[in-house]
C-alpha cells in the first residue's frame, strides 16, 4: 500500500464531503431565490447532477459493447440508492415526505422500473425502447417545472397579499453568496468535487482492499458497484444532517428516475443494436429495483416520514442483498437456501408489514376526517 494511495483515499473522502456541503448550500440558497421548492431542486438539479457519474459509465460502457456493466450499473445504482442512501440519511435525522412525492415522484419512480422490466423480458432493451425513456426524462422535468412555476406564483401572490400595501420592501441580500452567479458556481463546484472525490475515493478504496488481500470480485461488487452512487450518499446525508430533508429525499427518487429514463434510455439508443440484458438481471436483478421502488411507497405514506426505524430496515435489505450477489458470485453452497429465506421468509413479511402499515395510515386518515370540526 503506498503513500500515494492513501493520500488520494483521504482526499477523495473530503472532497465528497466538502462537494456535497458546497452542492446542498448552492442549491437550497439557489432554490429560495427563485421561489423554487427545496424538493424541486433536489428532484432536478441536485439529482442529475449527482447521478453523472452513472451517465457516464453506462453510457461508455454501451459504446464499447459492456452490456453488462451499462445496466448493471443503472439497476444496481437504484437499489443503492433508496436501500443504501435513503436509509442512511433517515437514520441521520426521520425525513419528512411532501405531498408531492407521493401523488408523482415516487409513483414515477415505480412505473418508470416497471417499464424497464417489462422492456427487458425479451433479453434486450432496443434503441427504440431507449428513445422511448429518453423522451420521458424530457416529459418529467418539464412537469416539474411547470409545477415549479405555478408553486413559485402562489408562493409571491400569498407573500403579497399578506403584507401591508405601504410596508417597506425588503432590502436586496448584499452578501457574497447571495449573488446568482455565486449560488451557481458553488453548486458546479460542488458537482465537480463529487465527482473528482468519488473517482479517487473507489480508485484508493480498490487498491487498499488489495493490499489487505480482499479478492477482485469481492471489491467489484461493493466498491466499484456503489461508486458511481457516492455523491448521491453524501449529498443526501449531508442534506439530511443539514436539516435539508426535502433536498435529501428528491435526491433519492429523482436519482432514480434519471438513472431509468435518461441513464438507460440513452445507453439504450445510442447503442447499435441497443443493450442485451441478462438472463440473470431479468430474473433477479431487475425485479429487485421494482420490488425496492415498489416497497418504498407505503414507507412514504405511513406518516408522512421516513423514521430512523424504517431507515435501518433499508440499511438491513442492502446488507442482505450485497451478501446474496458475493454468495451468488462465489457459487456458495449456502446461496440456495438463503435465496430461499429471502424469497419466501423475508420478503413476504415485508410486504404483509408494509401493507398492515398502509392499511392503518389510511384508517387513521379516514377516523380524522370522520371526526367533527370544533
Amino acid at each position: 500500500m503506498s503513500a500515494i494511495t492513501l493520500v488520494f483515499f483521504i482526499l477523495g473522502l473530503v472532497l465528497l464531503v466538502v462537494g456535497a456541503d458546497t452542492l446542498v448550500a448552492g442549491a437550497s440558497r439557489i432554490a429560495a431565490r427563485l421561489g423554487i421548492s427545496s424538493l424541486v431542486i433536489g428532484l432536478t438539479v441536485v439529482a442529475f447532477g449527482t447521478s453523472a457519474p452513472e451517465l457516464a459509465v453506462s453510457v461508455t460502457g454501451a459504446l464499447s459493447g459492456q452490456a453488462d456493466l451499462a445496466i448493471g450499473n443503472v439497476v444496481g445504482s437504484n437499489i443503492f440508492n433508496v436501500l443504501l442512501i435513503l436509509g442512511s440519511a433517515a437514520v441521520v435525522a426521520p425525513l419528512v415526505v411532501q405531498p408531492q412525492l407521493m401523488r408523482l415522484d415516487v409513483p414515477i419512480m415505480i412505473a418508470a422500473a416497471g417499464v424497464s422490466w417489462l422492456m427487458a423480458l425479451d433479453g434486450a432493451i432496443g434503441r427504440v425502447e431507449g428513445v422511448v425513456l429518453a423522451i420521458g426524462i424530457v416529459v418529467y422535468t418539464t412537469l416539474l417545472i411547470r409545477m415549479a412555476r405555478r408553486q413559485g406564483t402562489a408562493s409571491a401572490a400569498t407573500v403579497a397579499a399578506a403584507s401591508p400595501a405601504d410596508a417597506p420592501a425588503t432590502p436586496p441580500a448584499t452578501g457574497l453568496r447571495d449573488r446568482l452567479f455565486v449560488q451557481i458556481a458553488m453548486i458546479v463546484a460542488g458537482l465537480v468535487m463529487l465527482v473528482f472525490g468519488s473517482q479517487w475515493l473507489v480508485a484508493g478504496a480498490i487498491s487498499l482492499a488489495q493490499g489487505f488481500g480482499v479478492s477482485e470480485l469481492v471489491i467489484s461488487l461493493t466498491i466499484v458497484a456503489a461508486g458511481t452512487s457516492l455523491p448521491e450518499l453524501a449529498t443526501s446525508v449531508l442534506a439530511a444532517y443539514r436539516g435539508e430533508r426535502d433536498i435529501a429525499v428528491g435526491n433519492v427518487v429523482g436519482s432514480c428516475i434519471f438513472n431509468i429514463l435518461c441513464v438507460l434510455g440513452l445507453a439504450s439508443a445510442i447503442a447499435p443494436a441497443g443493450i442485451a440484458v441478462a438472463p440473470a438481471a431479468v430474473a433477479f436483478d431487475i425485479p429487485v429495483m421494482t420490488f425496492v421502488a415498489l416497497a418504498s411507497l407505503p414507507v412514504f405514506i405511513t406518516g408522512g416520514v421516513v423514521s430512523r426505524w424504517e431507515g435501518a430496515v433499508f440499511l438491513a435489505y442492502y446488507i442482505a442483498y450485497t451478501v446474496y450477489l458475493v454468495l451468488a458470485a462465489q457459487h456458495h453452497d449456502a446461496v440456495a437456501g438463503y435465496g430461499m429465506a429471502m424469497r419466501w421468509g423475508v420478503l413476504p413479511i415485508t410486504a404483509l408489514t408494509l401493507l398492515a402499515l398502509l392499511i392503518r395510515d389510511l384508517r387513521r386518515r379516514r377516523r380524522e376526517k370522520s371526526r367533527p370540526s370544533a
